[in-house]
């Protein structure tokens, strides 16, 4: 992806300038033309207010087009290779790409309730989730009324164009739109950190099987050399750390049953706040362990 700088966007012409953030609301330049006229912006936070608050001075025509050029979420579109690139990244980001027919059953039953419920596709920053809770939400955004559907979806677009902002456009203060997610080994039987020991992190599924998020392995200080999830928010839904740590007690002497009475530790856990940080270390001997929540 290309990037530019924000203050390389305030010396743009007003063409340049539409055409550098044109795709950042869907299918809809006019945003960004809007938004032209009110440079310099001296941090990104008062670039994505501009766009917003252009789109709140628009039409309630204008607000309703830009709600319906979004796509169908796991749609027909996106099957046929019809989304735009962001668009296309955004879906395959949280697995909508790699559907099940079951599961695309479900979403296409889901979509067609709420666009003949309210006449506009069902539109969430996909970015802050796992696919259980983009179900979830789609349950629940199912009791809304119409004005409360057009106002959820205009709350989401501006989600969606926060983070696009974030990745096309460089400056001193990024957007406040990050998680992290964070570990830490600590053997309280040697009284030292955890180091070399294998770590898995899984996302879980109510109707699927748990997927594969990354393999990774703790360092001397008893962490991962970068968090498990940074730079982007941690999307909300439950997942797994898987911690093999029979191997790393052998290899420090421990005498241990065989089998070991713990060999892989999992440590399950939900993420309800996709911009938190959440760190979840293991508190461990060769027979106990223990979690907490930190930050």
């Amino acid at each position: 992806m290309t990037t530019i700088s924000l203050d390389q966007l305030n010396a743009l012409s007003k063409a340049d300038f539409t055409a550098a953030l044109g795709d950042i609301f869907e299918h809809s330049p006019w945003v960004a033309e809007a938004t032209a006229g009110k440079r310099p912006f001296a941090t990104l936070a008062a670039l994505h207010e501009a766009m917003t608050a252009a789109v709140y001075a628009a039409t309630d025509a204008a607000k309703l087009a830009l709600v319906k050029a979004h796509p169908d979420l796991a749609g027909k579109a996106a099957r046929a290779g019809a989304l735009t690139a962001d668009s296309t990244n955004e879906q395959a980001s949280v697995g909508l790409d790699r559907l099940s027919e079951a599961e695309f059953a479900r979403f296409t039953t889901l979509n067609d309730s709420y666009q003949a419920k309210f006449g506009i596709p069902f539109i969430v920053c996909v970015r802050r989730h796992t696919k259980d809770s983009i179900l979830n939400e789609f349950e629940r955004r199912l009791a809304q009324d119409k004005a409360g559907a057009i106002d959820t979806a205009l709350d989401e677009i501006f989600r969606i164009a926060a983070l696009r902002l974030d990745q096309r456009v460089t400056a001193p203060v990024r957007l406040p739109l990050h998680g992290r997610l964070s570990t830490h080994v600590l053997d309280t039987h040697g009284g030292l950190p955890g180091e070399n020991i294998p770590i898995e992190l899984w996302e879980l599924s109510r109707d699927a099987p748990a997927r594969l998020l990354l393999r990774t392995v703790t360092n001397k200080d008893g962490r991962t050399d970068t968090p498990l999830i940074a730079g982007r928010p941690v999307p909300i839904g439950a997942y797994e750390l898987r911690f093999a740590v029979a191997g790393y007690f052998k290899s420090r002497g421990a005498t241990l049953a065989e089998p070991p009475f713990l060999d892989i530790v999992p440590i399950r856990f939900a993420v309800a706040e996709a911009e938190g940080h959440y760190h979840v270390p293991l508190v461990m001997t060769p027979w106990s362990y223990a979690t907490y929540r930190g930050s």
